[in-house]
């Protein structure tokens, strides 16, 4: 007798978490399906430890939610991942696609804490009697480096991984705070010359064809 198994994968989380306002709470895992986001897991913190496991029919990227807020993503892939819930950072490793979205993300958090600390910068100018010409002038300088280094960071990190779940959702979430879709020339290099892969993930297909019907 020929008996059929359907053989899935497996993803397991492991977190800590040291945040005193995530004791006892519930975290829950969302993964992007059928135009929303939709719930595959949860978890209670329990004296800093928390769990996450199932099954999978492919990778994924998912979001650890607080409620509505999202705490951070995370790839699910076989294998353990470790994730670490800290009040000043976040991080998931443990397998190749969250060690390679951890190396990204961690960057991204210091060109923002660079681009946090440009307020400071202008009050100790001020207080130096900097004139006010000098002063815009080396702000914006440095703003226009941020900015581009920012935008340069997460275009180079989106084409590298046009082939796996990291293109695609790092393309989500930096859209996801634009009020439409456009076509802004940041997106139109990212999706100039992009393999079939990423052209045909749902949510990438839908911004497209949103974007261009607005597109005069």
């Amino acid at each position: 007798m020929l008996v059929l198994v359907s053989c899935r994968s497996q993803y397991m989380v492991k977190g800590t978490s040291n945040v005193d306002e995530l004791e006892g709470k519930v975290l829950t895992l969302k993964v992007y399906v059928d135009g929303e986001m939709k719930s595959i897991d949860s978890t209670r913190v329990v004296h800093g430890r928390f769990n996450f496991g199932g099954g999978m029919d492919s990778t994924m990227l998912a979001n650890v939610f607080l409620g509505d807020l999202s705490v951070m993503p995370i790839v699910l892939e076989e294998g353990v991942v470790d994730l670490n819930i800290e009040e000043s950072k976040q991080t998931a490793s443990g397998t190749p696609l969250n060690d390679t979205l951890s190396g990204f993300i961690q960057r991204k958090t210091q060109l923002d804490a660079q681009m946090a600390e440009l307020p400071h910068l202008e009050a100790r100018m001020i207080m130096d009697g900097t004139n006010d010409d000098e002063r815009r002038f080396e702000l914006g300088r440095l703003m226009n480096r941020l900015e581009d280094e920012n935008d340069q960071l997460i275009t180079r990190f989106i084409r590298a991984n046009y082939n796996n779940v990291l293109g695609p959702g790092i393309f989500m979430i930096l859209t996801s705070s634009l009020p439409y879709p456009i076509l802004s020339p940041q997106i139109e290099e990212i999706i100039t010359n992009a393999p079939p892969y990423f052209l045909g993930h749902p949510y990438v297909k839908k911004y497209i064809e949103e974007a261009k019907k607005r597109t005069p």
